[in-house]
Parts: C-alpha cells; sequence; structure tokens
C-alpha cells in the first residue's frame, strides 16, 4: 500500500508539471500561431485533392504529416528546457523534492497533449470525407493510430534536443535536423545497395506508412515506443548529470 501511494503522488507531480506546461503553451500567441499554420497548409493539401481532383481519400494528408510534424513538433518542444535552462528556473525546479524522470514525463505529455490538440480539428477532414464519399475505415483509423506514435517520438527528440541546449533557435534546429534525418533515411535507402535496405527499419516514414495503410504491425509500433523509451532516457540522464 505504502509503494502504492508513492507510485501516486510520482504520478501527481508529472501531472502537475503536464498541466503547468500545457497551459504556458496557450498563455503565449505561439501556440495559436503554430496550430493555424499547421492548419492552414494540411487543409490546403486535403481540400486541393478533395475539390480540385475530386478524391474523398486522406492518403495525400497522411503522407504529408511526417513531414510537417519534422518540422512543427521540434517548434513546439523547443522551449520546454531551454527556456528554462537560460532563465535559471530549470536548477530551481531540479532542487525541488520532484525526481527528473518525472519532469521529463510531465514536458513529454505536455507537448504530446499539445500536438494531439493541434491533430484534433483535422477529424473534419475525415467527417467530410466518409459524408461524401465511401472510404476504408482502416487506412483513416490506422493514420491517426500513426500520427500520434510519431508526434510522441518527435516530442521526446524535441524534449532531448531541448535539454542540450540554453537557445531555444539552436535546439529547434538540431530536433528538426534529427526529425527529418528520421523522415529522410528510407528516401536515402533507395539510392542504395541492397544491403543496406536493413536501413529502411531506421526511418520514421517507413513505419508510419505501414501503419496509415492500416496495417497494424507490432514492429512498427515497438519501433516508434523505442524512439520515444530511448529519447526520454537519454534526456533524464542529460539533466540528472547536471543535477
Amino acid at each position: 500500500m505504502r509503494m502504492l501511494n508513492i507510485q501516486m503522488n510520482k504520478l501527481n507531480e508529472a501531472r502537475a508539471i503536464m498541466k503547468k506546461e500545457l497551459q504556458a503553451y496557450f498563455i503565449s500567441p505561439i501556440a495559436y500561431i503554430v496550430i493555424t499554420i499547421f492548419l492552414i497548409f494540411t487543409g490546403f493539401f486535403f481540400f486541393k485533392d478533395f475539390f480540385y481532383f475530386g478524391q474523398s481519400e486522406m492518403r495525400n494528408f497522411f503522407q504529408l504529416l511526417p513531414l510537417m510534424l519534422a518540422f512543427v513538433v521540434p517548434a513546439v518542444t523547443m522551449r520546454l528546457f531551454s527556456e528554462e535552462r537560460h532563465s535559471g528556473s530549470l536548477e530551481i525546479l531540479l532542487t525541488l523534492p520532484v525526481t527528473t524522470r518525472d519532469v521529463v514525463l510531465g514536458k513529454f505529455f505536455a507537448g504530446t497533449l499539445f500536438v494531439m490538440i493541434m491533430i484534433a480539428p483535422t477529424l473534419i477532414y475525415a467527417i467530410t470525407v466518409f459524408i461524401v464519399g465511401s472510404p476504408d475505415y482502416g487506412p483513416i483509423i490506422g493514420g491517426y493510430l500513426g500520427t500520434i506514435l510519431l508526434g510522441a517520438s518527435y516530442v521526446s527528440i524535441g524534449i532531448l534536443t531541448s535539454s542540450l541546449s540554453r537557445n531555444q533557435i539552436i535546439a529547434f534546429m538540431i530536433g528538426f535536423a534529427a526529425c527529418f534525418t528520421l523522415w529522410l533515411i528510407d528516401k536515402i535507402v533507395f539510392f542504395l545497395p541492397n544491403a543496406l535496405s536493413i536501413l529502411d527499419y531506421f526511418g520514421s516514414d517507413y513505419h508510419f506508412e505501414n501503419i496509415s495503410r492500416g496495417i497494424i504491425d507490432s514492429r512498427d509500433i515497438v519501433y516508434f515506443l523505442s524512439v520515444t523509451i530511448i529519447s526520454i532516457l537519454l534526456t533524464v540522464k542529460i539533466l540528472d548529470e547536471r543535477r
């Protein structure tokens, strides 16, 4: 019972940090700017295919998402640790009776929830497709599941890169470079010898495409969970060394 109470207290600490960070997003205009830009771009490409080509499907929308998220997510996460390192409030936070893991998890869940909130309005596209046509449910459900997994993995990479620098712009550039590289890997492999085709497995877009086809393979889920967990553990290790 005592161990259970301790675990519940830890969850409460992580939840408190998550709520604080999520509120901080919407206090500043950055959150609204990022969401607006994201919806304008994705809406343009979706409705372009919908009205111009008469395609009542979301395949092109989901093909665009990995690249869009590779740019947007680092912009969302760049401040999570960089801002606190720059202001010196991170040192104060780490002296409080809260574990580094709880701090990292709280910020990770805040970033992931923000991405889910940003994605939520795009459900209008799915509703439009179902009203007008008769699309296959599988790829759409798989696409949104893949988006959540991809978004979470990019958020974990973003908080890792944010913990490396006091400068938010540098944190964004490193985060974007890391996410973009993961997106690019399977495109580069196309030009490499067959012996190197195994590198496909390290590409985020390769796994996202599989899920967005409605094919739920445990290997794809394990990939995203592995990227997320490894990035979180590395962030905890970096912050513990500075504690």
